[in-house]
């Protein structure tokens, strides 16, 4: 059996391929105030407002392609059971291969309805008041914002507490419960960070190894090293 593999990926990773994010801009999101943009309180005080602004996301989307980080992690699947879990909404990480992958805080390309969360639809194109789902529901972006419990969570635990080796790629481990994440991995198991501004993470029972890199050049760096061990 092949060992697995569990990668936490943020923002960074995605930042290679022209995927602003609200890290870049003093808290703001494509000159967004993020609350404005990612809270329910936002929506309610302007939904066209939200609606406009990920209907960009998802043009945006079309206009980006998976980077070398996204493609190494693909490639481990030859050697590893690569899970990934991601804190990002894009689908970088499917269309540049890899299987199995865990959205955190939604999907840019799915929307939901606003009085049933498991109302679920895929949503390629614009996205607008009025848009309803077969209740006669107004539909909403299928995104955890700001507030929003984080559904996927308990599936992210139980997959990270079975992992052989846990990668940190991208992220500044600040946002939770996704941060929380790593204080779950099993004591003897190595985790690997990957960030240009690695931050130092208090109270790992872990071996750590840290890449302070880009996550496309980290990444090819973990992908040598643990084809190195594999073999």
């Amino acid at each position: 059996m092949k060992k697995k593999l569990v990668v936490l990926t943020g923002a960074g990773i995605s930042a290679e391929s022209g995927i602003k994010t609200f890290r870049d801009g003093d808290g703001l999101w494509e000159g967004h105030d993020v609350m404005d943009v990612a809270s329910p309180e936002g929506w309610y005080r302007n939904p066209e407002l939200v609606l406009d602004f990920y209907n960009q996301r998802r043009r945006q989307l079309k206009e980006v392609k998976p980077n070398a980080g996204h493609k190494e992690l693909a490639q481990l699947q030859i050697h590893y059971d690569v899970h990934i879990i991601t804190q990002n909404v894009d689908d970088l990480h499917e269309r540049a291969g890899s299987k199995k992958v865990l959205h955190l805080h939604g999907e840019l390309l799915k929307v939901r309805s606003t009085k049933n969360p498991k109302y679920i639809l895929e949503w390629e194109g614009d996205l607008n008041l009025g848009d309803m789902d077969s209740y006669k529901n107004q539909l909403r972006p299928h995104i955890v914002w700001f507030g929003e419990s984080v559904p996927a969570f308990d599936e992210a635990l139980t997959i990270t507490e079975s992992a052989d080796y846990f990668a940190v790629i991208g992220t500044s481990l600040q946002v939770y419960p996704a941060a929380g994440l790593i204080a779950f991995v099993p004591p003897h198991v190595p985790v690997f960070y990957i960030d240009p501004k690695p931050i130092q993470i208090p109270d790992l029972r872990n071996p750590l190894e840290t890449f302070p890199l880009r996550a496309s050049e980290g990444v090819l760096q973990l992908k040598n090293r643990l084809i190195a061990e594999f073999q």
